[in-house]
């Protein structure tokens, strides 16, 4: 169950890069509208749907308690960007305040790559761990 859970943190891991592809690729148009985003806004939902799966996996998996927390932190990261979506659009898309307040929604992305880049590397650790370190535990059996 461990290794499935790593599987999953890394497709996890990968959904985010992909997602700041399409972040870009709508920025880009000569006129971004709300259809140039649509790719990204239904890939943000995804990650939030997977982000729950990862975390129950975790916790049925018996990883460690941090990485089962971190797995919930990306739930709460997720719905935080959609918080600032929100409340940006609230404040006016095309104002300057509605503009930074914006802004933080590609901060918190770039701290949800970190996170969903360290639950999977940790997970592999634990899921695959190093060929000495298992031969150490076979031994110690």
């Amino acid at each position: 169950m461990k290794k499935i859970f790593t599987v999953l943190a890394w497709v996890q891991f990968l959904a985010v890069i992909v997602q700041f592809f399409l972040a870009a690729t709508g920025a880009v148009k000569t006129s971004p509208t709300e259809q140039a985003f649509s790719a990204h806004r239904m890939l943000g939902y995804s990650i939030l749907l997977v982000a729950v799966v990862v975390t129950l996996a975790g916790a049925v998996a018996k990883m460690p308690g941090r990485i089962v927390g971190m797995a919930g932190l990306v739930i709460g990261l997720v719905l935080v960007q959609v918080l600032i979506r929100e409340v940006a659009k609230a404040i006016g898309d095309d104002s300057t305040a509605g503009a930074l307040v914006f802004g933080l929604h590609a901060i918190n992305g770039l701290f949800l790559m970190g996170l969903t880049e360290q639950i999977a590397q940790r997970a592999r650790k634990i899921a695959w761990p190093p060929v000495a370190e298992a031969r150490l535990g076979q031994t110690a059996s």
